[in-house]
């Protein structure tokens, strides 16, 4: 199965009063890397979610976002710094003594004195809700690899009607191939003809040597085969069940090297006009192939 790297996937689960949503952002990356947006408490799960995503996917950038919602999530507790309060009495106690001064300390104090009482929140992630949502993440996974196969189809279906076209530009372009021979000949006999007339001695050994010349130096044969062999090799590609996405863009430069090679080498107009044809379908399935996994 041919599958695309952009892709999402959401999950939503509620437990008691809390509320988690999981969400998976897929986007094309040479290889398989993630980042996790979850609570600090919640950080050690990231090794497990790495392992969940790479027994689904094997390339992409993955973008997991965790949102825990719930007032039992969060305990509020009161905190008094005792050693600065002893400070405190210490001084009051000094001050006392040394101005003769009168009277209780009071009890209000406690509240008056800045930073002495703070109020700190405590997150409470209880087993149950991390192996939750452990278990939302691999269904995130599942709706995401659901999507990344969807896009796929919709990618290969392009990529295999664009290389038929290259298909049936290179079967033109080896039919070409040998009545471009003729075409030299022809011409090369035509220009001899205006030059030096019907009547005069020509050295048609000379001529077909020229000719034999000019047709090794423009001959495409090696480019056509090893452009045909490409084109089998990449419908077989695209048949395997595996990561395929390097791989065919290996073969698309490949086409692409040789296709430049064919046009540098002919003077042919039909073939020039074939070539450019054919290089820009080349880059557009380049350009496919970038979002295949």
């Amino acid at each position: 199965m041919v599958m695309s790297m952009t892709g999402y996937g959401q999950d939503v689960f509620h437990l008691g009063n809390t509320t988690v949503t999981v969400e998976i952002r897929s986007v094309n990356h040479r290889f398989l890397e993630f980042t996790a947006k979850t609570p600090r408490s919640l950080l050690f799960l990231e090794d497990k979610i790495k392992r969940i995503l790479q027994s689904y996917f094997q390339r992409g950038r993955m973008e997991v976002y965790i949102n825990i919602q719930g007032d039992g999530l969060v305990q509020r507790e009161l905190y008094t710094d005792w050693e600065l309060m002893d400070k405190y009495i210490d001084q009051i106690r000094s001050a006392k003594a040394r101005y003769n001064l009168a009277g209780d300390i009071p009890v209000t104090i406690m509240s008056e004195i800045p930073d002495l009482l703070s109020v700190q929140e405590v997150e409470n992630y209880s087993e149950e809700l991390r192996d939750s949502i452990t278990t939302s993440i691999t269904r995130a996974c599942e709706q995401l690899l659901q999507m990344r196969e969807e896009e796929g189809t919709f990618l290969i279906k392009d990529v295999n009607n664009r290389m038929l076209v290259i298909q049936e530009i290179v079967s033109n372009l080896q039919t070409r191939r040998e009545s471009v021979i003729e075409e030299y000949r022809d011409r090369i006999q035509s220009r001899i003809n205006n030059y030096v007339g019907e009547n005069d001695i020509i050295d048609q050994t000379r001529i077909n040597q020229e000719i034999a010349l000019l047709a090794e130096k423009g001959d495409i044969t090696e480019e056509i085969t090893r452009l045909q062999s490409h084109i089998d090799h990449f419908f077989d590609t695209i048949g395997l069940n595996d990561a395929i996405g390097r791989k065919l863009d290996f073969i698309m430069q490949e086409m692409h090297r040789e296709a430049n090679t064919v046009g540098s080498k002919s003077t042919d107009a039909k073939i020039g006009i074939w070539i450019v044809s054919l290089k820009s379908e080349i880059e557009k399935i380049k350009e496919q192939i970038q979002n295949i996994e």
